[in-house]
């Protein structure tokens, strides 16, 4: 019960993480035995992906990037390729076990993919990257062949996955506060995998695009441990933070620069560690002058202090991901109207993000 509390407690929750959650989501649909086919929905945004089409292609490379993929002992009716950072690159399959399902597109810039919400892949355009993917009860094994760059980046993504595996490290904190795992390994923890990836990162031939995308992914995991599961434990297990032998609260952090690379700044993930940076950053600044800082918890907010707090692209890239979040909630997408209105109007640069909230708007 206190942990459900804490879920539903703010709107930051939901809005800063809603794409990890997607992803949990519907990792668990697929695994059911009868999931809802999307077809339908896919057809209902059909028009509006239409809208935005000749935007987002005339502004994309035209060298073609391949993945195909072989699918074995999976269980449900179709395949889906989706991209993280954009719906319009997609693609879906039926099922037939040792058939090559490829996808062929456009792209200008580096762009993580999932098979069926489970298997994420690196690719950058004119990658053609092939995966064989085996299902085994709850795990899955993969393996890549395809042009060099791309299975040297992969096989770095998935050398993190297995060090994290290796670890027993958990991605979910809302998980390791069920488990009642304390602060103090969580945050040791977080500091041995910083100090591992790091070194499979800088010893990796993967290219200078993929080490950055991966590193924003490590930084997640890191630095939300140090910044976010402190706080989440006190609230869901009542243990103050002076008492979780963490060491200095307000100094966890200190060194660290975020980052500002174009692949950086398209991995969702990062942009929720940036939210929660700012809202770290801003209650040490209260905390040092004596003041009290209440989080914000509801998106108006949420919007008001990032704005002030980022600038320029992490800015653009930021507030774009709040916004996006809260609409595709599905729920008072009303409340957006004005600050869709202030963001175009004062922080948009990127063309792109403007597109896909016109999209998700109509």
């Amino acid at each position: 019960m206190l942990l459900l509390t804490y879920i539903l407690d703010t709107e930051f929750v939901f809005i800063c993480f809603y794409d990890i959650f997607a992803t949990f989501k519907k990792q668990e649909s697929l695994q059911k035995e009868n999931f809802i086919n999307p077809t339908t929905m896919k057809k209902n945004l059909l028009s509006a992906l239409l809208a935005v089409f000749a935007l987002f292609n005339g502004a994309l490379a035209q060298e073609k990037t391949t993945l195909s993929a072989q699918v074995y002992g999976y269980k449900g009716d179709m395949v889906y390729f989706d991209c993280i950072q954009t719906p319009l690159i997609a693609n879906e399959f039926h099922t037939n076990p040792g058939e090559e399902h490829l996808y062929s597109f456009d792209c200008d810039r580096l762009v993580c993919m999932t098979i069926n919400g489970r298997v994420n892949v690196i690719l950058q355009p004119g990658d053609s990257l092939h995966v064989d993917v085996n299902y085994d009860g709850k795990n899955v094994k993969v393996e890549y062949s395809g042009t060099e760059r791309a299975v040297a980046n992969n096989r770095l993504l998935k050398s993190i996955d297995n060090l994290k595996r290796s670890m027993r490290y958990k991605s979910q904190l809302l998980g390791c506060v069920a488990l009642d795992m304390k602060p103090a390994k969580r945050v040791d923890d977080s500091r041995v995998l910083l100090q591992k990836a790091t070194a499979l990162i800088e010893k990796s031939k993967a290219s200078n695009e993929a080490k950055n995308y991966v590193t924003a992914l490590v930084d997640y995991d890191v630095y939300m441990s140090f910044i976010e599961y402190p706080v989440m434990y006190k609230s869901v297990r009542g243990l103050p933070i002076a008492e979780q032998e963490i060491g200095d609260y307000w100094s966890i952090t200190e060194g660290y620069t975020t980052r500002t690379d174009t692949e950086s700044l398209s991995c969702p993930e990062y942009a929720s560690l940036l939210m929660r940076y700012c809202f770290y950053m801003n209650d040490k600044a209260a905390h040092e002058g004596g003041k009290q800082y209440a989080m914000p918890n509801v998106m108006e907010d949420m919007y008001k202090e990032l704005a002030a707090f980022y600038s320029g692209e992490q800015r653009d890239f930021v507030l774009y991901t709040l916004l996006r979040n809260f609409i595709m909630n599905g729920q008072e997408i009303e409340r957006a109207d004005a600050l869709y209105k202030d963001y175009v109007e004062n922080y948009n640069s990127n063309a792109f993000y403007k597109s896909i909230l016109d999209m998700l708007l109509q």
